[in-house]
């Protein structure tokens, strides 16, 4: 099997001529590196990239932490993360979690060990405490806000989001308001956030008002029949994310009901479904969260870059 001095030898440069070509080296004469890729491919040299890229100190991929591969919030933030980095000539690797601890600290220790640059985290299974120490090894970035010395951020005010979303309802004339979260309240900052922002403009919650572990079309059907099945049922609801909207949608025009006549809708992340259906959304330009992350990673430098959110209204609302 041929190695470098190999092809040294046959191609007339020295050993250190060779690396430089490997590694892409710009202060190579053209003739030079010619005739060093010549040789290579006359010999089907084929380069130890584990090697190659420990001696550059960078593999030129990133790795992007996340739940699920198939919800639209996190397949919206991975297509900017993608995006920007293959424009920077950087791999991206999917590490899909489940919302496992283990599974995520097992991404994490690619970092300590160099097998990645970096790490994109669009939403964790671990606290913080857990995360933060191996920003030590390269960049971590949060897509949600982070305030801590060694964690950059890319994000939306969420808080303000979900404050806007509320506050156009209750502009519009309701009063009392149902919204869908995902994760409970202990471990999604999202779902606290969202309980905050309501009970700013709206008061005290009513526990009747808002269900957990919502995600999609079924879940949305089951939500709209829970709240419509109420004593006192609301006149608008607030979905999570268009895909519960839609399944909102569904059961209420299967039910007989207008909307926006009969109930409001909202939704969050702009999906084709919602233009579909004409559901007003909250689009926290998801797209851009991902593009921004990886430019901040790229940096190498801790920063917090906030992107802004926009209330696209339909005539649901």
């Amino acid at each position: 099997m041929s190695n470098i001095k190999d092809i040294a030898k046959l191609a007339g440069v020295s050993v250190t001529t060779v690396s430089r070509v490997l590694n892409d080296h710009p202060y190579v004469a053209e003739e030079k590196r010619k005739r060093v890729q010549e040789v290579m491919e006359e010999l089907d040299y084929s380069p130890n990239r584990n090697a190659v890229d420990l001696s550059r100190g960078r593999t030129n991929t990133i790795g992007f932490v996340l739940p699920y591969n198939d919800h639209p919030w996190f397949d919206k933030v991975m297509n900017g993360v993608l995006e920007a980095a293959f424009a920077r000539c950087y791999s991206v690797v999917i590490c899909p979690t489940g919302y496992d601890q283990k599974e995520e600290e097992r991404y994490l220790r690619m970092l300590k060990t160099k097998r990645i640059d970096g790490l994109v985290i669009a939403s964790r299974a671990n606290n913080w405490e857990t995360i933060a120490p191996y920003a030590n090894y390269g960049p971590i970035v949060a897509c949600e806000y982070i305030d801590h010395p060694l964690i950059s951020c890319a994000y939306v005010d969420q808080l303000q989001a979900y404050t806007d979303g509320f506050q156009m309802l209750k502009d519009s004339g309701h009063a009392r308001v149902a919204f869908t979260v995902g994760r409970e309240e202990k471990w999604s900052n999202s779902t606290k956030l969202k309980i905050a922002a309501y009970e700013a403009v709206f008061g005290e919650l009513d526990q009747a008002l808002f269900m957990l572990d919502c995600y999609n079309v079924a879940d949305g059907k089951l939500a709209a029949e829970m709240f419509l099945g109420l004593e006192n049922p609301p006149t608008a609801l607030y979905a999570n994310g268009d895909e519960v909207a839609a399944g909102m949608h569904y059961y209420m025009t299967h039910h007989g009901l207008r909307v926006p006549t009969d109930i409001a809708i909202l939704g969050e992340e702009n999906l084709p479904i919602a233009e579909v259906l004409d559901i007003t959304t909250l689009d926290k330009n998801l797209r851009d969260i991902g593009r921004v992350a990886v430019d901040i990673l790229l940096e190498e430098k801790v920063e917090k870059k906030q992107v802004q959110h926009e209330i696209i209204r339909r005539n649901s609302i």
